[in-house]
Formats: structure tokens, sequence, C-alpha cells
């Protein structure tokens, strides 16, 4: 088996399948002790032993952009695919365009690391803010730039069981796919939401200079689309993105 250096182990993100190592974080193609590795890639570690012959390496997704379902078609194993492709669909819910309204309390966060929303508010017991301060008092059906205020239609933060903030992409899937914490929605659902939510869509063009989630909302939701098809299993437990 091939060394890894110890320097470059902890960038390494893994989702585990089936005798197989996802990698999620970004390496030089060339590194110390003769190792060469890629970007995104495909290699043959394997999970709780048992060694496999290596996968095709997986193209490299630029941090503005999205994998499409069909650059994951090199992964053999149907649950493999399925848990690789919402890895790469979590990019966009763990991002802080949209991970900032799914927050673990009862405040929304802002900005690109999550600092406190200013003015304080507060969820409400409707998720809107409470009376005299709810989120609609200040958020429009769409940026107020001048004001530099962003905007979209039913702007409110997600209900507390919704919470993405702090969660690994695997919690974030199984969140994902119960009933009681994703709004009540079957699978299909979720790629509608996806897909055509006025809210959702936000997140690609969230004015001022904020920077917009990767991708497209029609790239989110193919990802999304395609995890279901594939049978939407999920990434076993690796650290967060």
């Amino acid at each position: 088996m091939t060394r890894i250096p110890r320097r470059l182990a902890a960038k390494i993100r893994v989702v585990c399948g089936v005798g197989s190592v996802y990698q999620g974080g970004m390496l030089p193609k060339h590194s110390g002790g003769g190792v060469r590795l890629t970007g995104l890639a495909l290699i043959a570690l394997g999970c709780g032993g048992g060694g496999h012959a290596p996968a095709p390496a997986l193209p490299v997704a630029a941090k503005n952009a999205l994998l499409t379902p069909r650059d994951f078609s090199a992964i053999a194993d149907r649950d493999d695919r399925a848990r690789a492709i919402f890895v790469e669909a979590s990019r966009v819910m763990l991002h802080p365009r949209c991970k900032n309204c799914h927050p673990a309390g009862d405040s929304p966060a802002q900005g690109d690391h999550g600092r406190p929303h200013d003015p304080p508010v507060a969820r409400g017991p409707e998720d809107t803010g409470v009376p005299a301060l709810e989120c609609t008092s200040c958020h429009q059906d769409r940026n107020a730039e001048l004001a530099r205020v962003p905007g979209a239609p039913n702007w409110h933060l997600a209900p507390i069981a919704m919470a993405w903030e702090g969660k690994t992409p695997g919690a974030l899937c199984a969140q994902l796919k119960d009933r009681e914490r994703n709004g009540d929605k079957s699978l299909r659902e979720i790629v509608e939401h996806a897909a055509s939510d006025e809210l959702v869509a936000w997140g690609w063009a969230p004015g001022h200079d904020r920077e917009p989630a990767p991708g497209t909302q029609a790239a989110f939701a193919a990802l999304v689309d395609a995890w279901v098809n594939e049978g939407a299993a999920c990434p076993k437990d690796e650290v967060k993105r």
C-alpha cells in the first residue's frame, strides 16, 4: 500500500464506501515520498480493511462550480456513487449562503464567516421573527442593493429541526431523509424544493458583495435528483466540509 506523508494525511476528507475512500480535499499533484495525488480522486485505501483496485479519478470542480451527475459515472458501486454525489451537493447546503439561515440556535448568521446577525434578532415561534421585528420588517422580496439588505420571497429561518450549522455531510444527509426533520417532505419533494423554491434560488443571486453558492440552482437540483435516483445512500462519518 502506498504510504501518504503525515503532513498530507490531515488534508484528506473521506467518505467511506465499499472498500474505497472518496478524497474531497484539494491536494497537490506532487507530494513528498514519491506519492502522486490529484484533487478529487478515488484511491484504494479501503474502509475497514481489504484492498481494492484503484478507481478512476474524478474531475476537480472549481470553487464556484459543481460537478455534474455524469462526472460520477466512473464509480461502479451504486451506493458509493450516491454518497459521492451527496458530498458534492452538500457544498451548496453547507455554504454560508444556505447555512446562515439554517442555524443551530435561535438567530441567523451573516457573512462568509457566520458572524452574529446585526441587529440582534430571534427566530420567534414561527421562524419568522418576533412581533415588531419580523424578518420581513427588513427583508423584502428582493435584494435592496442601496441598503445592502438581502431579500427574497418568504424570507425566514429554517425550523430548528432543519439546522445545518455544524453538520457533516453524513449527518446532513440523514437529516434530509428524515421526514420529522425535513418539513415532512418525500425525497421527490426535496428535489422539487431544490429546483424551484425562490428562497433557495437566492443563494445564487445574493446581491451586494456576497459570495454566491457554488454552481447554479439547476446544477444543485440535478445533483440532488441524481442522489435520489441512485438510492439516496448517505456518506459515512467524515470531517466537516
